[in-house]
């Protein structure tokens, strides 16, 4: 086993954050499993993580914790920054306050446990990142404009960082997640939902693409559970030369690539078939 010592996780409530703790300390690896309420993290501590309660837009809970490793283990080994959530509805629906929670944890929450962590990594001459961003980040659907915002982002952020800290021996690592079996399609169409009164004039439209959402998270072709995930992210946790991306499941590398090779009225078109 690669030691990459002490292995901190955002978002281990539920999905891909709990899998990928699970799995790693259930492969002798010293996890730190943390999430807003740490009464969600109990099955995580006894399959021997250490557990902690942090809130990627909270300030001093990100420090504490960070402080708190390095002061037992002298450093960070490597982060996972995967807690987010989609925020859901038209450009014109969502209110504004709600836009700016969704930046906060997925963008700025990711950038300051980055932050955090980097100081005692570079010391060590080495670390691993692995943001978790979205197949999202690459493509765009109609009606998740803010949550593709906040992915397109990560992107951004994780290919600048990655040259960034590549002479202080750390290696970053974007995943890029399709249809996986989480709470994620839920949370979209209630968000979807509630930023869409019965007077919205994108009213039918907000509709069908939650209708769209839960059948693709339906279809057993498309979405992989998150087990599947954290062994990938394990992967490249642990090898000597991880890729820059990941894009799982296999569809979503089809998605990816078939996106890429279209201009932007036959994305539109696509869309307007897949919604009708």
């Amino acid at each position: 086993m690669t030691d990459v010592g002490p292995i901190l996780i955002t978002g281990c409530s539920s999905g891909i954050g709990a899998a990928t703790a699970e799995r790693l300390a259930g492969k002798g690896h010293l996890v730190y499993a943390t999430a807003r309420q740490i009464g969600t993290l109990a099955a995580l501590a006894q399959a021997g993580c250490r557990t902690a309660a942090v809130d990627v837009t909270d300030e001093a809970s990100m420090t504490a914790a960070v402080d708190s490793i390095v002061a037992e283990h002298g450093r960070i080994g490597a982060l996972v920054n995967n807690a987010g959530y989609g925020e859901y509805g038209a450009i014109e629906d969502v209110a504004i306050e709600k836009v700016r929670q969704q930046f906060e944890t997925n963008v700025f929450g990711l950038v300051r446990m980055t932050q955090l962590v980097l100081p005692s990594m570079r010391q060590a001459r080495a670390g691993r990142i692995v943001n978790i961003g979205s197949v999202g980040g690459r493509l765009t659907f109609p009606y998740g404009g803010y949550y593709h915002a906040t992915k397109h982002a990560v992107e951004a952020l994780s290919d600048a960082l990655r040259f960034e800290v590549a002479p202080f021996g750390i290696q970053v690592s974007l995943f890029e997640p399709g249809t996986i079996a989480t709470e994620f399609a839920g949370t979209a169409t209630a968000t979807l939902a509630d930023a869409t009164e019965s007077a919205s004039p994108y009213r039918e439209a907000a509709e069908t693409m939650g209708t769209m959402i839960n059948s693709m998270y339906k279809n057993r072709m498309m979405t992989i559970g998150p087990d599947a995930v954290a062994k990938v992210i394990e992967k490249a946790l642990t090898a000597k030369h991880p890729q820059a991306r990941y894009a799982v499941p296999a569809a979503a590398h089809g998605l990816i690539g078939a996106r890429s090779m279209m201009p932007g009225r036959a994305w539109d078109a696509v869309m307007r078939t897949a919604m009708r």
